[in-house]
């Protein structure tokens, strides 16, 4: 049998939860807001984690029947579409400025602070395939200001997705970094690094890794995430700008 055409697959596809919210509200009027949801929701991972989202626990904290929340929402993929998409209107948008670099280093700075203040996004951001109406806005102001520097529409794209790698890769790192401290019972970093230092020295004397024993020796912000962060997203914009000739 023959496979399906793209118009085919499209028709078959399930209507997004924005799509659905386009559309005027059935009587009787609703008593939730998807805005009172998304808040509700992001409250219960900020304090205990992705996994207690569940659509009993969010009813029990909107005060309301679960089966009611499926008036608004198929279920839990809809809720963190809606928590990713209210973060990061409130969080990590990006106006343009008068200059590409500078638009693309406040959103990166402020994508980072967004994920360091609601980790959970860690394990969303990906799964909501980048396709909530803020995150396309995002997008779309990160290459509009892209698009008087000679590169195709294509080049555009890559430019904003090699910013949004590494920001998603270093803070994929800092909140791996920072659940291991709390498995650990650790406040501190310097803590941690106590935790492990009969492994690190049995590495160390090992002679097998003179470099990075001199950053452990010699290092002074090994604790400076944010100082390793913009030195790291300019080492990449200088790396853009190198290949852009400007």
């Amino acid at each position: 049998m023959a496979g399906k055409s793209a118009d085919e697959v499209a028709g078959d596809a399930v209507e997004s939860i924005w799509q659905r919210m386009e559309r005027p509200a059935r009587p009787p009027r609703a008593a939730l807001t998807h805005a009172q949801i998304a808040a509700a929701a992001v409250e219960i991972a900020d304090a205990e984690g992705l996994d207690a989202v569940s659509m009993r626990h969010l009813a029990e904290r909107l005060g309301v029947a679960t089966m009611g929340l499926y008036r608004y929402v198929r279920g839990k993929d809809d809720v963190i579409e809606l928590m990713l998409d209210a973060v990061i209107a409130e969080e990590a948008q990006v106006e343009p400025a008068a200059d590409w670099r500078t638009t693309l280093r406040e959103a990166a700075c402020g994508l980072r602070r967004a994920v360091l203040r609601h980790p959970w996004m860690v394990r969303t951001t990906a799964r909501s395939g980048q396709l909530t109406p803020h995150l396309v806005a995002r997008a779309d102001r990160l290459l509009a200001s892209l698009e008087d520097l000679g590169l195709d529409a294509d080049g555009r794209m890559a430019v904003v997705g090699t910013v949004s790698a590494y920001v998603n890769g270093t803070v994929a790192v800092a909140v791996g970094l920072a659940e291991l401290m709390r498995r650990e019972g650790v406040t501190r970093a310097d803590e941690l690094r106590g935790l492990y230092s009969s492994h690190l020295r049995w590495l160390l004397e090992s002679g097998r890794y003179p470099a990075f024993e001199r950053y452990i020796r010699e290092g002074v912000r090994k604790d400076d995430g944010e100082w390793q962060f913009e030195l790291g997203l300019d080492c990449v914009l200088d790396g853009v700008a190198a290949r852009l000739g400007i």
